[in-house]
């Protein structure tokens, strides 16, 4: 009908964004936008007769690149044509701003008709749209466009040929040339795609009945093409182009569906029965082959085999790795071992196992001013690491003994190692070994099991990237063993200096030298510690801080460490030493330190929330801003007095708020003490208070924690002679109170215990022996002595002295043996203000570890026989001593 068609000369517009509407397509759209509703209602639906329209492509005009047209003038029937810019409002978006969305119309469009009109409206906006079904008719190019109110109008010019010219054009030899060619490859694309779409027989009937010239359109329309591609074919309004065109196209979708064919038979080829399940794998690298891509995971493999020939492997590690390399390329990324090899061969890279941190020449004075800077107190400590790196320096390979630092918490055994490790230039690892009880933590997993991964020797030195770091093994006596490993055992291959050079992780199943590392160990007590493992380090006791070191301590690192945590300076918060002894005296009663600095953090909280209010009460910044009354004019006005202040110029504003804190820091008070960590927890008069009934002794013991004052209570009831024991109390201590019930009642005449007429000590009565805290589990060899005053002073109805304290085991003939952590027990009774300590004779060696200055404000009674432990124990002596026959 494009033959006989009368084109009027002035035709509506509907403006198709990137796409192109070609003579003989059919197309259906959906119109909404305001504009576009409006030129349907107005053009199409309005009329009896079927209208028509013109179709014009629109580009965005950010991206275009094909000419605009010229604005238009006002036509002869009185339609309003303003002067257009080379922009217009989309017909297909509505516009929710002002200005217009710029695009750019294209100078040729089609003229359509409309084959089915329907008309919805949307809820429940109520919007009123229309769904049109468009054929497309004949070229037109466009000469002038006007706006219409909300839609546009062109005059157009037809561009198709007439009837006659197509008549006079069929008989050129080069347009028939051109239809056979393009016949034919339109042919043979039917033919490929008849096995399989069934309704490709209908394309070869309209192949066979159409008019060429019409059906290169209709042809090219059916096609997935580009905006590009569709322009061209639009503009192409001679039929030797767009028959050259058409073809073109035609044999490059032929192409296309050739190479799909070609690659799925190649795939098909290469299937067996056992490959099937490779299929998507296989159509992939076919596909990637045909398209010359590098293979990313074959790169990613080269990579990796470049890093391990830089890792400097041994020869029988390389050996042993280039086998794993050469199985993981002949796997597929997608199996399930592929991912467990590549990271075991990652983890065979990024070993250390050449690269060594570089040693500067030790400076023994530098490391010693470190280690006191560091640290204040523990002397001997201090004097065995300057030895241990006066040999290290003497002899850089020498395999010295590994040092295990034991004390209670608090005291400083982590950042030892630290300064260990900072006086050698090394770089530091730890790992922790708190509540480990699985040997694959220190080994490693097999590689067999799902989520297997090496062990926390292997991770540290990855982590660090060094072979000759400082390892501490922190918390080795919290490891524990179960049905998974003992790890403690494990550790004796590492400690070992003769065995830890060919150290084998199951994971890496290959041996690494484990010699260069330094190895420190810390733990809070030796018993939990296995013999063997014990025997590879050398102990280092660390008994804990008596008051004046906490002070010191407190006052060179505590306090500026917790002001600098806070955000303060001691021009915001100042605590006296004074105040310093008062915490220590009233509120923290341990070994280390850890207590007292969280109750200075209290103090700084405290503060920093005084300083905060403070500095938002009164800022010193220098953007003042302007207050809505001026207080100066205020009291002027009331006739009151105004204080001022002279400042020079040439202070700034820093330095003015530098000296509004000053003047105003806070000093830590009692008041504030109180008001801040409350009440005090202890009280020096507690022990003389708790003595001040018979039955009650005072022992010194040793926890995890450091020493302990701990007091033992014995009271009698009547009874048919039991033993009452109470404290949660082990095995070991309940034995020594039988042996001191036994050894009192075995001396009970010689002491003078028994009365006129009684011949057994129990008769009639039961005995009940308390330790108080009975949630504190309580065991050792450490309270036979007190046991057996405790219950002497019960028999005899005499008080113990409040200011001595004792330990000691003592045998069943009365001998006293010596016990163990004297120094931490020495110190927990200077803390609890006891001025007396009776120790075994055969302790008197160990008072040496004991700081002078503690020893200076105590009396220690060394005692051989539990007579001797019970004339020191009581006031005046033992007056019944001189009667009996001990």
């Amino acid at each position: 009908m494009a033959e006989t068609l009368d084109l009027p000369s002035r035709l509506a517009i509907l403006p198709f964004r990137n796409k192109v509407l070609l003579p003989g397509a059919i197309i259906r759209i959906r119109c909404t936008s305001p504009s576009s509703v409006k030129l349907v209602e107005q053009e199409l639906w309005q009329r009896e007769e079927k209208g028509l329209i013109g179709v014009l492509p629109v580009r965005d005009a950010e991206t275009s690149v094909c000419p605009v047209l010229s604005p238009g003038v006002a036509n002869d029937s009185g339609e309003q044509s303003s002067k257009i810019p080379f922009s217009a409002s989309d017909s297909h978006k509505q516009d929710t701003k002002n200005q217009p969305e710029l695009i750019h119309w294209h100078t040729r469009g089609v003229a359509a008709r409309a084959l089915h009109l329907s008309r919805g409206v949307e809820k429940p906006s109520g919007r009123v749209t229309y769904t049109v079904v468009l054929e497309g008719l004949c070229r037109f190019s466009v000469q002038e466009l006007s706006a219409r109110g909300t839609y546009y109008t062109a005059r157009i010019s037809r561009l198709d040929m007439t009837k006659t010219e197509m008549e006079q054009a069929e008989q050129d030899p080069d347009i028939i040339a051109l239809s056979r060619q393009f016949k034919a490859t339109s042919m043979e694309l039917i033919s490929v795609l008849e096995q399989k779409q069934k309704t490709v027989g209908r394309t070869k009937v309209l192949l066979e009945t159409v008019p060429v010239h019409r059906l290169a359109d209709i042809f090219v329309a059916s096609f997935e093409i580009s905006f590009e591609e569709q322009l061209a074919m639009l503009d192409s309004v001679d039929l030797k182009v767009r028959l050259s065109k058409a073809t073109e196209l035609v044999d490059r979708h032929l192409q296309s569906i050739r190479v799909a064919e070609k690659i799925t038979q190649k795939v098909e080829g290469q299937l067996s029965k056992s490959q099937k399940e490779f299929l998507l794998r296989q159509q992939m690298r076919a596909i990637k082959e045909e398209l010359g891509d590098n293979d990313d995971d074959e790169d990613d493999v080269v990579a990796l085999e470049r890093k391990m020939q830089s890792a400097g492997m041994p020869p029988n590690i390389w050996k042993h790795a280039q086998r794993e390399l050469r199985r993981l390329r002949k796997m597929q990324p997608q199996q399930p071992g592929y991912s467990s090899s590549r990271v075991y061969l990652e983890l065979l890279a990024d070993l250390p196992w050449q690269k060594a941190s570089e040693e500067r020449e030790l400076d023994l004075r530098a490391a010693k001013e470190r280690l006191d800077a560091d640290h204040y107190g523990l002397v001997k400590v201090k004097q065995r690491i300057i030895e241990y790196l006066a040999v290290r320096k003497l002899k850089p390979d020498a395999r010295g003994p590994v040092l295990c630092f034991v004390g209670p918490p608090g005291v400083g055994k982590t950042s030892l190692a630290s300064s260990i490790a900072a006086a050698l230039d090394r770089k530091f690892v730890r790992i922790s070994l708190g509540g480990v009880k699985d040997e694959a933590d220190i080994r490693g997993h097999r590689r067999t099991y799902i989520g297997s991964m090496p062990g926390r020797l292997i991770e540290g030195l990855k982590r660090v990237a060094v072979c000759n770091p400082v390892m501490l093994l922190d918390e080795v006596d919290k490891t524990g063993s179960d049905v998974r490993g003992d790890p403690a055992s494990a550790l004796l291959e590492v400690l070992d200096p003769e065995q830890n050079k060919a150290f084998n992780d199951h994971y890496l199943n290959v041996p690494f030298d484990l010699s260069k590392v330094i190895f420190v160990a810390t733990a809070n007590k030796i018993q939990p510690i296995p013999p063997p493992l014990l025997d590879r380090m050398e102990v280092i006791e660390l008994p804990g801080y008596t008051p004046e070191e906490k002070l010191k301590i407190a006052m060179r690192h505590l306090i500026p460490r917790v002001l600098d945590q806070h955000g303060l300076t001691s021009e915001f918060l100042q605590i006296p030493e004074a105040m310093v002894k008062l915490v220590i005296q009233r509120y923290t009663r341990e070994a280390g330190v850890r207590n007292l600095e969280r109750n200075l953090a209290a103090l700084a909280r405290a503060s920093a929330v005084k300083v905060a209010e403070q500095e938002y009460s009164v800022p010193l910044t220098k953007d003042v801003h302007p207050m809505a009354e001026s207080l100066l004019d205020t009291r002027l006005a009331d006739g009151g007095e105004v204080e001022m202040e002279v400042i020079p110029m040439g202070v700034n504003s820093h330095e003015i708020s530098t000296s509004f804190r000053s003047s105003s820091a806070l000093v830590v008070d009692e008041a504030m003490l109180e008001k801040v960590l409350g009440p005090p927890r202890f009280d020096d008069g507690e022990t003389a208070e708790r003595v001040s009934s018979p039955g009650v002794a005072i022992g010194l013991v040793w926890t995890s924690f450091g020493g302990e004052v701990q007091f033992v209570e014995a009271t009698e009831m009547v009874g048919k002679g039991d033993l009452h024991l109470t404290g949660q109390l082990g095995d070991v201590i309940k034995e020594s109170a039988q042996i001191a019930l036994t050894w009192v009642r075995a001396r009970s005449a010689d002491l003078k215990l028994l009365t006129s007429g009684e011949i057994n000590l129990l008769e009639g009565r039961d005995i009940h022996i308390h330790f108080p805290a009975g949630a504190v589990p309580k065991d050792g060899p450490s309270a036979g002595v007190t046991l057996v005053t405790s219950l002497v002073s019960l028999f005899s109805q005499r008080k113990v002295r409040g200011d001595t304290a004792m330990t000691g085991e003592m045998t069943l003939r009365g001998l006293v043996l010596p016990v163990g952590g004297v120094k931490d027990k020495i110190l927990a009774a200077h803390r609890y203000g006891i001025k007396r300590v009776i120790l075994p004779e055969r302790n008197l060696k160990d008072l040496v570890e004991v700081p002078s200055a503690v020893l200076a404000g105590m009396e220690v009674l060394l005692a051989k026989r539990m007579e001797d432990v019970l004339e020191q124990a009581f006031e005046g002596g033992c007056p019944w001593r001189q009667q009996s026959r001990l």
